[in-house]
């Protein structure tokens, strides 16, 4: 649905340039809520806005839905621009207008009968849970649903991609949950591909299909959302998967740790995160084991879980077990 070959983009700061972007290749499948996350000033926001080229890109092409905008003029880029959706960290909302004049204020301008409006409004309200609050104003309504009426309007005009520019971060963490509700909803119902862009890896953690990390205008990661959080590559991932509170450091088990048995790093995925895989291994043979960390959470929609043990035993014994456990299909790890 969206694809970026060889982005760069640069900027003249007086008598110099400074680069935002560089080789960036990137494809978004359809249908899928795919994130980017990087610190400020990774490069993330360009990234972002070269989608639909209000960045315009100093190198590379992108394509959404096979049509590469670049090469558009700029009647014809307008045209394809209402396919892609956006919607803003600070809601862009017109303050004299109310919630459903805000929502109809892309239809006015496609020039839609009155009767096309309304019932077009009245559908987005209905969506975004809103319908009570059409006449009031957005001074008069909290931050999420000021949200809500950012996403609405993004919708009016039907569009295949949604861009969301940190669209949770002035939010506090329970408006955030309900956004992202929102956004998975949408997505499950209208089959719209949206892309993100944040710096929180518990939004990653909670709505995306894929990711990308970003570090000084590169991606330095790419990979499903549980692979990066579980395993991540490079340092900025690892940095992003400490910060979330059910996280294991790995690190504090290769040395001293533990009273001399094996230590291994076990990675649960499904509904095995809920069964009593390593009992039923362990019991086979004559080892024992002792759970030194573990965790077990959601990725979306994906049950997961994580356990740090110490297995004793002989070496056969300990062996059998590591080697049913990955004949189970679980991911194991020997951190000493």
């Amino acid at each position: 649905m969206i694809e970026l070959i060889g982005i760069d983009k640069e900027y003249r700061a007086k008598d110099r340039i400074v680069t935002a972007l560089q080789h960036i290749n990137l494809t978004v499948e359809k249908g899928e809520i795919f994130g980017v996350i990087g610190r400020s000033g990774a490069g993330k926001s360009t990234l972002l806005r070269c989608v639909n080229l209000l960045e315009r890109p100093t190198n590379g092409k992108v394509l959404v839905g096979g049509q590469d905008l670049t090469s558009l003029k700029e009647g014809e880029l307008q045209k394809e621009r209402k396919r892609i959706g956006m919607i803003f960290q600070h809601f862009n909302l017109l303050s004299t207008a109310t919630v459903e004049q805000n929502i109809a204020f892309p239809l006015k301008l496609s020039k839609l009968p009155k009767k096309e409006i309304a019932a077009k409004v009245a559908s987005l309200l209905e969506l975004v849970g809103l319908s009570q609050h059409r006449k009031q104003y957005p001074s008069q309504l909290s931050g999420g649903q000021k949200q809500r009426v950012g996403i609405a309007r993004a919708l009016a005009s039907d569009p295949d991609i949604l861009l969301c520019d940190e669209a949770t971060s002035a939010l506090d963490p329970q408006t955030t949950e309900s956004i992202l509700e929102l956004l998975k909803d949408i997505n499950t119902k209208l089959g719209i591909t949206i892309l993100l862009i944040t710096h929180e890896m518990g939004v990653i953690r909670a709505i995306c299909d894929r990711v990308a990390v970003m570090d000084q205008g590169e991606i330095v990661e790419v990979g499903d959302v549980l692979d990066v959080f579980l395993k991540p590559q490079h340092e900025v991932s690892r940095q992003f998967v400490s910060e979330v509170a059910d996280s294991i450091d790995s690190s504090a088990f290769y040395n001293g740790a533990g009273s001399g048995g094996r230590i291994l790093r076990i990675i649960f995925r499904g509904e095995q995160t809920y069964e009593p895989v390593l009992y039923e291994t362990v019991k086979e043979t004559g080892a024992t084991f002792a759970i030194l960390q573990g965790t077990v959470s959601r990725m979306k929609d994906t049950p997961y879980g994580q356990l740090v043990v110490e297995l004793r035993g002989s070496d056969a014994d300990v062996d059998a077990v590591v080697g049913g456990l990955c004949s189970r299909g679980l991911e194991v790890s020997v951190l000493r």
